[in-house]
């Protein structure tokens, strides 16, 4: 019982206080209360296509709307080649395939400023590009009816996809990007292309993932707590990260 009790507390500490505290602050907040009354257009965070000959790529993240806005994140990924133009890719929920172009590459997402999870410029970003548009085409989820939610495959599950198939990026999504970690094709177990990460998990309800890019995570009805030790953060559910 003692043990039962401490495992309760920690639960209580680590993952629904910061959740709640989460929900409070979203409900005070200004926000819109429907899509239609929210802003889609672009943020301004990148510059124009013909600005920028090189080729780039971005991945961003933001708050999403309604109430799992408190908790949860979108995600998506925009890549240029070199005198090209911006190619934004998002799962949603309405919408059939993976979608292209759907909105402005840096659009507010429920009027939510996009934050950027990783930028690749250059000759890198152009050596990624061809394995980041085979990871998008080998998604196992981009058909009719291939969006769930909760606990996944979602927006989130998609990016994700990307970034393990694409070690290279070198990152992996915010704490709060709930369905992350629910693993295509309902694999429990994966390990990343270049052998530095690996991930655990019970279609993305309770596991862990742990290595270079991932640190230490454990994530628990996809909410995620962790430590980062390569980039020094700590990874709070429902809020994110803080530190590097």
């Amino acid at each position: 019982m003692k043990l039962l009790r401490n495992v309760l507390v920690l639960f209580l500490v680590i993952y629904l206080m910061p959740a709640l505290a989460s929900a409070g602050y979203w409900y005070i907040r200004d926000r819109p209360q429907s899509w239609r009354e929210a802003n889609w257009q672009s943020a301004g965070i990148l510059p124009r296509a013909e600005d920028t000959p090189q080729a780039t790529i971005h991945v961003f993240s933001a708050a999403t709307g309604g109430l799992k806005g408190a908790v949860a994140s979108h995600a998506w990924i925009v890549t240029k080649a070199a005198n090209g133009s911006y190619n934004r890719y998002d799962k949603v929920g309405w919408g059939t395939p993976v979608r292209k172009n759907g909105y402005a590459p840096d659009a507010f997402w429920y009027s939510n400023t996009p934050r950027v999870v990783v930028s690749v410029s250059g000759e890198e970003a152009a050596r990624l590009i061809p394995k980041i548009e085979t990871a998008i085409a080998a998604y196992p989820y981009s058909k009719p009816g291939g969006y769930r939610i909760w606990p996944g495959p979602n927006s989130n599950t998609f990016v994700a996809h990307v970034l393990r198939s694409v070690p290279e990026l070198g990152v992996v999504l915010p704490p709060d990007a709930v369905g992350r970690d629910y693993l295509p094709e309902g694999r429990i177990f994966a390990i990343d292309p270049d052998g530095w990460d690996v991930h655990a998990t019970l279609y993305g309800l309770v596991g862990i993932s742990a290595g270079l890019r991932s640190g230490l995570e454990l994530h628990i009805m996809g909410l995620v707590a962790g430590v980062d030790f390569y980039r020094p953060a700590i990874k709070i559910p429902a809020i994110g990260r803080i530190g590097v």
